[in-house]
């Protein structure tokens, strides 16, 4: 059966589709001896050598599901200009090369996926399937109803509308208030700008949930795999499993 070249190097969990899409652009990908440049080639994956920098590929790679506790002052981006911790550095007990799954900023902590799997890495972060993600934010001062409201039914940012949210009032004091919010988009530093607008800024966040799967008995820094029935359900979110 043809493939698109991209998305088959993505299968193979070498990375997520648009890497591949840069790695095929900047021409250090072969099928059968020969370079390509056109990210959206079809081959046949049955009988086609695709290789990376002379390395062939392989579909036959274990696919591995992993949920980290990310701390604060870490980096999800597997390269960074100004050497800052990774969040890679704290799985180097993995014999895999895993991808993060979408984005968590520098300052906030929590869930964060982890994964070989490109295709499931392309379908989570896709806006299309709208992946519930859930945090808890301690933002300044104490929030009426009708900001919380604003966040509720869409609020204006500099790159548009977001798009609804749920958001609950966890506790007021007289240090800030504690929000919990979940949003069905990944926009960058969403939730901060979304508490920047209403005029409460956010003190520290931290993800508690990505779809079903929780952070649940996770410290910070540590890690676990995922079991079938949380992969099953994951899949199932992004419209691979009905």
């Amino acid at each position: 059966m043809m493939e698109r070249l991209h998305k088959y190097m993505a299968r193979t969990g070498i990375a997520s589709r648009r890497r591949c899409e840069q790695l095929i652009a900047s021409g250090l990908v072969k099928v059968n001896g020969e370079t390509v440049t056109r990210p959206g080639i079809l081959v046949d994956p049955s009988e086609a050598k695709v290789e990376i920098n002379g390395k062939t590929i392989k579909e036959t790679e274990a696919k591995i599901y992993l949920a980290l506790y990310k701390p604060r002052n870490y980096v999800t981006t597997l390269h960074d200009p100004q050497g800052r911790r990774k969040v890679t550095d704290l799985i180097k007990d993995i014999p895999h090369r895993l991808f993060p799954v979408g984005r968590l900023d520098y300052d906030s902590e929590g869930l964060l996926l982890l994964t070989n799997d490109g295709q499931l890495t392309y379908l989570i972060t896709h806006p299309s399937h709208r992946i519930p993600k859930t945090y808890l934010a301690w933002v300044e001062g104490n929030p009426s109803s009708e900001e919380l409201s604003m966040m509720t039914e869409g609020i204006l940012l500099s790159d548009g509308w977001t798009s609804p949210a749920k958001v609950s009032l966890q506790r007021n004091t007289k240090y800030g208030s504690l929000l919990k919010i979940t949003i069905y988009e990944g926009r960058k530093r969403q939730i901060r700008r979304m508490c920047d607008q209403i005029g409460h800024s956010v003190k520290r966040l931290k993800r508690i949930s990505i779809g079903q799967l929780k952070i649940n008995g996770l410290k910070p820094g540590q890690h676990r795999f995922l079991t079938l029935e949380e992969i099953e359900q994951l899949k199932k979110s992004a419209g691979i499993l009905s």
